[in-house]
């Protein structure tokens, strides 16, 4: 494996989380917008853009989840899917870290929240785990176990837009292999990502979150939330999605 390839690896979740927390932090300190910052749907294209962008600068692997899956499939040894996810976790810590350095001052003000990972004491709090907020009243809070549900399908989504890529039936679209995974990004947030907030990727929940932890942000860590729904379901739902993909619907190569 050579260093350029891990340097990629790197490079590549690092543009994902600056760009995919810092819509985040953007959003949720809303420093032009006031009250009226909150907005799901601008947190969902700003993710899909930050996926595409990560995708056409790197060639796409920031996922840990799927560096397992391949690994599971024979397209790389443990071993180099081992060092990939090291790598991934890497570029997800120094991507937020990079998200500190371009909203410092909101966040220092705001008393440091947690605009780093998903779930309970996201800056969404009020509104996404069912309190009231924006005049909107609540529906309820998500369990720990909707969450995984919602985690789990929304993987499942993502594996099989990335297996059909590979499909020789949509060879005449295959280069457009990082929008169709980006566009499969947007629709899980908007129509799976309210229970969880649709982590959908270890490294990108849990390498901002350990550098959150290193910023001040509090409660992180409270409870297993943090190792549930968004590090240990995709590591399962990702090599589920593969086989179901090849099972049930991939087209068999022509003689």
């Amino acid at each position: 494996m050579k260093l350029k390839d891990l340097l990629t690896v790197t490079f590549g979740t690092f543009v994902l989380i600056i760009l995919g927390d810092g819509v985040v932090a953007n959003v949720g300190l809303a420093p032009r917008l006031a009250g009226t910052g909150y907005n799901w749907n601008t947190i969902t294209i700003g993710w899909a853009v930050a996926v595409f962008v990560s995708i056409w600068v790197s060639g796409g692997d920031h996922n840990p989840a799927f560096t397992l899956a391949g690994a599971l499939r024979g397209s790389m040894s443990f071993g180099q899917a081992f060092v990939r996810i090291v790598c991934q976790m890497i570029g997800a810590f120094l991507g937020a870290g990079a998200v500190y350095l371009v909203y410092r001052d909101g966040l220092i003000s705001a008393g440091m929240p947690n605009v780093w990972s998903t779930g309970p004491g996201s800056v969404f709090g009020s509104t996404f785990w069912g309190g009231t907020g924006s005049g909107i009243a609540s529906t309820g809070t998500y369990s720990l176990v909707t969450a995984c549900m919602a985690e789990f399908f929304g993987v499942l989504m993502i594996a099989w837009a990335i297996r059909a890529g590979s499909d020789p039936r949509n060879s005449a679209i295959s280069r457009l292999g990082g929008l169709i995974v980006a566009m499969t990004v947007l629709g899980v947030g908007l129509c799976l990502g309210g229970p969880s907030g649709y982590s959908l990727n270890p490294a990108r929940d849990l390498g901002p979150r350990l550098f959150g932890l290193l910023a001040g942000t509090q409660g992180l860590f409270d409870g297993i939330y943090w190792l549930v729904p968004p590090v240990l379901v995709p590591f399962i739902a990702a090599p589920i999605g593969y086989y179901l993909y090849d099972v049930l619907l991939k087209t068999e190569e022509k003689a």
